[in-house]
């Protein structure tokens, strides 16, 4: 493993053992190195901060996750860059159990002996849940609202030939 890697990595593994009960913070400020570690397939370039609070109890660990910062996008219409601000906050219950398992996306077993959490990869994994499915440029955005403003999705090729269907005739003899 690359020294950097274990540099940036290890910013954001927490040794849950050593934790007392309570509720403990974890700040964070990271950019393109954290992207260059966990990958660049959802986002290549950002600056994030991060508050992450541990709450362990006996049998669970409570963690809240709260995000912001900006992203730098590529439009899919233009290809421009541009910045994307985020703002997120997610929760995930650590509960201790036999063998490591997602439950759902807020409850994820792990074992007693577990020794520490990634909190890097949660991190990575809300900044792409974040991020718009289609990403438009915002001088295109009031395009995109004119374009899907309920107008006609689709013609029939009966209507453009100039011939109406026979079911929409017997439809307007109803009225």
């Amino acid at each position: 493993m690359p020294p950097h890697f274990q540099k940036v990595v290890s910013e954001f593994i927490v040794n849950i053992i050593g934790l007392s009960k309570g509720a403990h913070e974890f700040k964070y400020s990271f950019g393109e190195a954290f992207f260059d570690e966990f990958g660049k397939d959802l986002l290549e370039e950002g600056q994030f901060d991060a508050t992450v609070v541990l709450d362990k109890h006996e049998t669970f660990i409570e963690g809240s996750f709260a995000l912001k910062g900006t992203a730098r996008l590529v439009c899919d219409r233009s290809l421009e860059t541009f910045d994307y601000p985020v703002a997120s906050a997610h929760k995930i219950v650590f509960k201790y159990g036999a063998e490591e398992a997602e439950v759902s996306a807020e409850i994820v077993i792990i074992p007693h002996d577990r020794q520490s959490l990634n909190l890097g990869q949660y991190l990575y994994e809300f900044i792409g849940l974040a991020l718009p499915m289609k990403r438009i440029h915002p001088k295109f955005q009031n395009a995109e609202e004119d374009e899907n403003d309920g107008g006609i999705i689709y013609s029939s090729s009966t209507e453009n030939d100039g011939e109406i269907d026979p079911r929409w005739e017997k439809l307007k003899k109803l009225k």
